[in-house]
Order: C-alpha cells, then sequence, then structure tokens
C-alpha cells in the first residue's frame, strides 16, 4: 500500500464541495484510495460502475438510483453511466452538502461534456497520476516549492548511480509494474494493459472505426515522446488524414496515455515556437512499447534523452498535484533554436526554467535558460539543469546543475 501525496487535497476538496471528481488513468489506484478514505477519513459507501448490476441500475433508473443512496457516497468508473450526470446536478441542487458524491473515473472530465457542463460550480477536479519517485520511497517531494523560494539553498544530494536512474526511468511509476522486477514481465503488463484501454474505455467514450492503428499510433508517440507535435508528419507516417489522427490523439488524451505540452508564450515581443511538445505520460509505458530496458537506456543515446525528459515531465507533473505553488507547466523555444524543455509559472506570473540533460553539463547547457532569462527579465527566477551526475554544481547566482535525484530528495518540511 502506498501513501498518496494528493491524499490531504481530496479530503480538503470533500470538506467544502457537494461534488469531487478524481479523474486519473486507469491502475493508478484510483479505486483504492477512494476506498481507503471512505474506510477512515471520509465514511461514504463505496459503488463501482465496473460492477455489471450496479451499472445497469444506474444507467436503467438514474434518478431512482440517486434516490436510493443514503448519505456520502463513492461512484467509481463514472464514465460508464453518463446517464446519472443530469439526475446528479438535481440532487446536488437539493442539497449541496459538502461531500456527498465523491465520483472517480479513467476518463477526463473535459472529455465529459455531461459531466463537467452538468455540474458546473458544484465539482472540484484533481488527478491522480501513476506513483511519484517520492511516493515509492514513502517521502514527500517539495522540489517544486523549493524552486520557487527566492532564497532557497540547493543543498548537495545522496548519490544516485546511473545505472538506478536509468531503471527508475524504465519502471515508470504504475504501481503493478512496480512489483515485477523482470523487465519482460513489465512489458507483458504494459501489452495487456494498454489492449484493455484501447478495447474499454475508448469503447466508452466513442464509437470509434480502426481501433487496431491506435496500438501502432502509441508506438510511433513513444518513439517521439518529448519532441515538437507535427500533425502532418505524424498524419503522414500513420497514413492517417489530419482530422482523424487528432481525434485519435484526443482520445488518448482523455485516458491519460499522452499529454500535449503547450508553449510559453507571455505575449512576448520575441518570435517563439507555438507548437505544443507531445509526452507519453509515463516512461514505464513508452519503455514497454519501446521494448527497452534500464541498460539499454543508459547506452542508447537516442532514447535516453528523450525518455529522461519525459521522466521529468510525469515526476514534475506530479508533484504540481499537491504543491503549495501549483504552478502551470509549458515548454520555451525561439524561432532561433533557443529552448528550455520546462517553464513553471506560479499565480504571481514568476517563472522557474528547468532543463534536462542525460549525461555531464556544462556552461553551454544553460543558453537556452539565459535566452529565457533575457526574455522575461523580473519575471524569471530561476534556472536549473537536472543532469545525471552526482553534484550541485552552481553557475551563477539564480542557475544552479542539480542531479536528477534532487526531483525527489528536496523534501518538504
Amino acid at each position: 500500500m502506498y501513501s498518496r501525496h494528493i491524499a490531504p487535497a481530496l479530503l480538503e476538496a470533500l470538506s467544502d464541495s457537494p461534488v469531487v471528481f478524481l479523474n486519473g488513468a486507469r491502475q493508478t489506484g484510483k479505486s483504492t484510495l477512494s476506498q481507503e478514505l471512505s474506510a477512515r477519513a471520509h465514511p461514504a459507501r463505496y459503488l463501482t460502475l465496473d460492477d455489471m448490476g450496479v451499472r445497469s441500475a444506474a444507467k436503467n433508473d438514474p434518478q431512482g438510483f440517486l434516490a436510493g443512496l443514503d448519505g456520502p457516497v463513492i461512484l467509481d468508473e463514472v464514465q460508464r453511466a453518463p446517464e446519472l450526470f443530469l439526475p446528479l446536478k438535481a440532487e446536488v441542487d437539493r442539497n449541496r452538502k459538502p461531500g456527498r458524491f465523491f465520483l472517480t473515473g479513467s476518463a477526463s472530465a473535459l472529455v465529459l461534456p455531461q459531466l463537467s457542463e452538468s455540474l458546473a460550480g458544484r465539482m472540484e477536479i484533481l488527478t491522480l497520476w501513476p506513483l511519484s519517485q517520492g511516493e515509492i520511497e514513502s517521502t514527500k517531494e517539495g522540489f517544486i516549492d523549493a524552486l520557487f523560494e527566492p532564497t532557497t539553498r540547493l543543498p548537495s544530494f545522496k548519490p544516485a548511480a546511473r545505472a538506478e536512474i536509468w531503471e527508475r526511468v524504465a519502471r515508470g511509476g504504475y504501481p503493478e509494474p512496480l512489483s515485477r522486477p523482470r523487465p519482460e514481465r513489465r512489458r507483458a503488463w504494459v501489452d495487456s494493459y494498454l489492449a484493455t484501454i484501447i478495447e474499454r474505455d475508448v469503447r466508452d467514450l466513442a464509437n470509434i472505426e480502426g481501433l487496431t492503428q491506435l496500438p501502432r499510433l502509441l508506438n510511433l508517440l513513444a518513439a517521439r515522446t518529448a519532441s515538437l507535435m507535427n500533425y502532418a508528419d505524424l498524419s503522414r507516417s500513420m497514413g492517417l488524414p489530419q482530422s482523424t489522427l487528432k481525434r485519435y490523439l484526443a482520445l488518448l488524451e482523455a485516458t491519460f496515455l499522452v499529454r500535449r505540452l503547450p508553449p510559453w508564450s507571455g505575449n512576448l515581443g520575441k518570435r517563439l515556437v507555438k507548437a505544443p511538445k507531445l509526452f507519453l505520460n509515463d516512461t514505464g509505458l513508452a519503455s514497454g512499447l519501446l521494448a527497452v530496458d534500464a541498460a539499454r537506456l543508459g547506452t542508447d543515446g537516442g532514447l535516453s534523452g528523450p525518455l529522461l525528459e519525459t521522466f521529468v515531465m510525469s515526476e514534475l507533473t506530479k508533484q504540481s498535484g499537491w504543491s503549495k505553488t501549483r504552478p502551470r507547466m509549458y515548454h520555451f523555444r525561439t524561432q532561433a533554436g533557443q529552448e528550455v524543455d520546462f517553464v513553471l509559472e506560479d499565480a504571481q506570473g514568476r517563472c522557474v526554467g528547468v532543463e534536462v540533460k542525460a549525461g555531464a553539463v556544462g556552461t553551454g547547457d544553460f543558453k537556452g535558460l539565459k535566452a529565457m532569462e533575457e526574455a522575461l527579465g523580473d519575471r524569471f527566477l530561476r534556472g536549473v539543469v537536472l543532469y545525471n551526475g552526482q553534484e550541485t554544481v552552481p553557475f551563477a547566482k539564480n542557475m544552479h546543475a542539480l542531479p536528477i535525484n534532487a526531483l525527489w530528495q528536496l523534501k518538504d518540511d
């Protein structure tokens, strides 16, 4: 049993919102977390729409189904009975008691228009991602909040062997594969998992033809993770019209398999690249799709860089869910080719740049961060290069090279 760092935010939402929706990919632990909370901190009745009898009752008579529920209730995999959404609105308008309905779903609320529109102003949405490295290690990370502290002193970190880093990248964050030490067994899990997502969740979301194309598309996206989104090139490679490709990508995003990271602009005068970057949301899935293990990642430069960047993206995304700062994340790239892998922007408009390097670090690796500092002026707070080494190295007053393991060794005090 892993302790999930998002649990306090969930309980806070349940304390003042009549409906809380926890979405996230299958097998990230939504059911486990919701049942754990219902048994202790938030007593509630647990019902799953994966159960055929419960689903039949909810779909055939949604008003009667909801009327028969007394007290707080957890409805797991609620996207499987969209008939509930409008009656749920009526129930909430009748009784807005906080914490009445705790919903979970394996599809994003953004692609469930009946849910998001019906419960606008009545529902808080949180996302449960695969396990963070801190959750695996039973420590709560404070990396993001530390970067936004104006006077943060960045310490030295416990050394981590390069082989350990690549092992973390190869295994990803899904709980089930973590219990499988052999890479081939983890790949078998990935194959079964993706087949289930495509045959079940995608069919729940849309009547879609050509499901056989989705595994091929996922393999192609795994090979291009952390790259700029190029619809025309993907369309040619897949032999699909761009309209169909965009629909497929929307479904893969809706089921939390891929993510498009938007470009940062900030209304600057400089000409910036406006294309998003595309990532798989978990490096364990990407490694399984590409059939690579930790040893291969340690020697193949064509794979190591993109997968390490994807690993950092996923860790930053997870930590953003419980950090005090709650920054928005972008990428930065000028038309001249100067780039920063990640831009974290807080509510005050202050920005931190994070660059990722798979090998050693030098002065030249800060060129993109310096270009970003020049463009942002006073809004630029700090730049860091995360690299696969062991030392914290200052390159300027607000520019540091940090080992990758700083991501989970900088703890939340």
